[in-house]
């Protein structure tokens, strides 16, 4: 790794969470020469804008909640378990290592929605990306005879993304814990329901 790309990890590294947690318009250049100890003028030699920054940062995150599925579904072999292994990690994140701010799909996608189009795309790109993954587990449980043959794969991929992102989302505005508990449960139940 050269220099400057050690720099621009740096950079993505220790401006990660102030983009998780304040978001896009929330996090200031003073925020960011603060968490990195950089001047503006290193910041911008490393990156063309804020754009740029968030958006690497953006896939950073992403990539950090993905590597944490992988690993985990490496663990199992059935699809049914690999399914489970989403509300495991998303029901007890804090003992993983998630970024900082919890979710960074719901995090762009609430703010990026109408006033960052990039950012927007990111999220809604990762969005299907992982409906896709659901989608093919499914497929494999329906091929090795886990699941019903009739099962809508699609339909429950999105419905169980819905759940996940809503539950975070419930319980992150309102405090109650247990609602993101109740709603993981009945995401359970669906997946269990499969066969």
């Amino acid at each position: 790794m050269t220099k400057a790309e050690q720099t621009r990890a740096f950079i993505i590294e220790k401006t990660a969470p102030l983009f998780n947690t304040k978001g896009y318009e929330g996090t200031s250049m003073s925020d960011m020469t603060a968490a990195t100890g950089l001047t503006k003028g290193s910041i911008y030699g490393n990156f063309a804008n804020k754009d740029e920054v968030a958006l690497a940062v953006f896939d950073h995150n992403l990539q950090k909640v993905e590597n944490i599925i992988r690993s985990e579904m490496a663990q199992y072999e059935t699809a049914k378990e690999k399914l489970l292994v989403y509300i495991d990690v998303y029901e007890n994140f804090l003992h993983y290592p998630f970024p900082e701010g919890g979710c960074p799909i719901l995090n762009t996608a609430v703010e990026a929605d109408d006033t960052h189009p990039a950012l927007k795309k990111k999220a809604a790109a990762a969005i299907n990306g992982w409906k896709n993954k659901i989608v093919q587990l499914i497929e494999k449980g329906v091929e090795a005879k886990e699941f019903c043959k009739g099962v809508d794969a699609e339909q429950t991929a999105i419905t169980m993304i819905a759940a996940i992102e809503g539950a975070i989302m419930l319980a992150k505005l309102t405090g109650k814990l247990h609602y993101r508990s109740a709603v993981m449960q009945h995401v359970k139940n669906m997946i269990n329901n499969l066969e």
